[in-house]
């Protein structure tokens, strides 16, 4: 059975990162995965998107059909509830709770909805909102928030049988390892 994952954020919180770093964990485990990207202006604030599609049989499409995705990891709110529409009727939502205004905000194409949170709710299953930059932050630095969220999404989905501290050490930069592996460790604590 394929499994759906989307990912999606703000540009510059690492979230193309994050979908490259389980796409790479799940290949070396033997799935076979596809992963499709979307940039919307990402250098710039805009919206970022990944779906990354795994099974032990072949997988034919890298996109994740609306009403089909096991879970969304937003990596702010209002991504979470820009996506909700490909959440399946018994997925998750891993959202983290920080607030950056996309572009069409900051340029009054649209508000930022005052309720997210009791958005995602009222439609997901399950919703679990993880402070991961603030979690990131208290472990020395902010970018490391991808991670937690990586770290949550793969206890959630139970990939705990893939050496991830072997996947963190060939893809981040030395001088950060050991911040990511903690950052990893808080984040799969988040989802216990």
């Amino acid at each position: 059975m394929t499994k759906n994952i989307l990912l999606t954020g703000v540009g510059g919180q690492g979230t193309i990162l994050a979908a490259k770093m389980l796409t790479i964990g799940l290949m070396e485990e033997g799935y076979d995965v596809k992963m499709s990207e979307i940039h919307g202006m990402s250098q710039r604030g805009g919206d970022v998107t990944s779906q990354v599609r795994y099974s032990r049989e072949r997988v034919w499409s890298p996109v994740i059909e609306k009403g089909t995705a096991d879970i969304i990891v937003s990596f702010e709110k209002m991504e979470a509830l820009r996506n909700l529409d490909y959440i399946r009727a018994d997925g998750t939502v891993v959202v983290n709770s920080e607030e950056i205004p996309s572009m069409t905000v900051l340029t009054g194409e649209e508000e930022y909805a005052p309720d997210v949170i009791e958005e995602l709710q009222k439609t997901a299953k399950k919703v679990v909102v993880i402070d991961a930059s603030r979690k990131a932050e208290e472990l020395g630095n902010v970018k490391a928030a991808n991670v937690i969220l990586l770290g949550a999404l793969v206890q959630a989905m139970g990939l705990d049988d893939i050496d991830w501290e072997e996947i963190i050490r060939k893809t981040v930069k030395e001088k950060f390892v050991e911040l990511n592996l903690k950052a990893f460790a808080v984040g799969k604590e988040q989802m216990k």
